[in-house]
């Protein structure tokens, strides 16, 4: 069935009010692209990281390993993606969408000890249709 309605040649939904490619996301912030990491774990396919996943369990600093625990991006990364793509390999249903667990130090000024979160992992189409991997909280869309 076509998405256009024939006798007005206008798109069957009505005319598009609002879009945001994931090229603007990466642009403005709101998107990280990991892919190299990424690739280096097992994924095939472009692999991006919300800001919030970022924030939450990739982001430290200098002042972050003096306080808390020594640790860095890189590493936190790595895990992050590492987990994904084991999750990946040893899920049991198909689908699109897929959450997964990531143990992390908290970057709140403290804590010592990883803490075990939850990360949601989408495979979806990129801005050319491509298939491509976006990891964020799970009550992020």
């Amino acid at each position: 069935m076509s998405n256009q309605d024939n006798s007005t040649g206008s798109p069957f939904f009505g005319e598009v009010v609002y879009s945001y490619s994931r090229a603007q996301a990466f642009e403005d912030g709101v998107l990280i692209d990991v892919t190299d990491t990424a690739r280096e774990a097992g994924f095939r396919w472009p692999v991006a990281l919300s800001a919030g996943a970022w924030a939450d369990c990739v982001a430290w600093s200098d002042i972050d390993s003096a306080k808390q625990t020594p640790q860095d991006e890189s590493g936190r990364l790595w895990d992050v993606v590492f987990m994904a793509a084991h999750a990946v390999r040893t899920q049991t249903e198909g689908g699109a969408e897929l959450l997964y667990d990531v143990a992390r130090v908290p970057r709140d000024g403290e804590a010592r000890q990883a803490v075990v979160t939850t990360l949601k992992l989408i495979v979806g189409p990129g801005d050319g249709g491509e298939p491509v991997v976006t990891i964020l909280p799970p009550d992020e869309d």
